[in-house]
């Protein structure tokens, strides 16, 4: 299993902006992000793509992880563990309408990473407890289709009653704003918008590393 959590852990989320309509021209967009992603040191790429049907996902999933192979760079699916098996990722990232972490790791053993979606402390604290390698927490800040944040002191309380355990940060958060998370006690952050626009990857990515 790769370990993420070495430094702060950059944590990329795909926009999950492909359909079928557009899979051609979009798988490559966002392959090419996964490259771009590999070639900066993030931690992790999630595959977040709900609107692909199984085949597709698998196919996307699959092309992602011959990229990150080899790499720092770990390679999760959004919710389909099935899918993150058999296309050789790294990991799952569940949702709160997922299979729990428990029952997903009794299939997947200790060999991939679970990470798991929450928003309140007890959320967190029961997915820690029951076989998650991390969770992200979040909204942090405001974002253009979530403004009811969590904030800062939710955050640092919940770092600090997991601790050493990884609480990953989400919501709003870009170079301008990484330093405040990370003095909160967070692991690292989650981002869509700022890492998958190129310069602002780049960026982010240099500022930390």
């Amino acid at each position: 299993m790769k370990a993420p959590f070495e430094r702060p852990a950059v944590y990329l989320i795909t926009e999950g902006l492909a359909t079928l309509a557009n899979y051609p021209e979009i798988r490559e967009k966002i392959l090419d992000v996964v490259r771009l992603a590999v070639d900066c040191g993030v931690s992790m790429v999630q595959i977040r793509e709900k609107h692909l049907s199984t085949k597709l996902l698998f196919n996307l999933a699959s092309n992602a992880a011959a990229i990150t192979a080899g790499s720092r760079t770990a390679l999760l699916v959004n919710d389909r563990a099935d899918v993150a098996m058999a296309a050789g990722a790294d990991g799952v990232h569940l949702t709160s309408s997922s299979l729990s972490a428990k029952t997903v790791r009794t299939f997947f053993g200790n060999d991939r990473l679970i990470g798991a979606s929450t928003h309140s402390a007890d959320e967190a604290i029961n997915a820690a407890a029951n076989g998650a390698d991390f969770v992200v927490f979040g909204p942090v800040f405001e974002t253009p289709g979530k403004r009811d944040v969590i904030g800062i002191d939710e955050l640092t309380q919940v770092c600090s009653r997991l601790e050493p355990f990884p609480v990953i940060a989400l919501g709003g958060i870009d170079v301008s704003n990484y330093e405040i998370v990370l003095e909160a006690g967070a692991a690292g952050f989650a981002a869509i918008r700022a890492l998958n626009d190129p310069e602002s990857l780049k960026s982010l990515t240099a500022a930390m590393f």
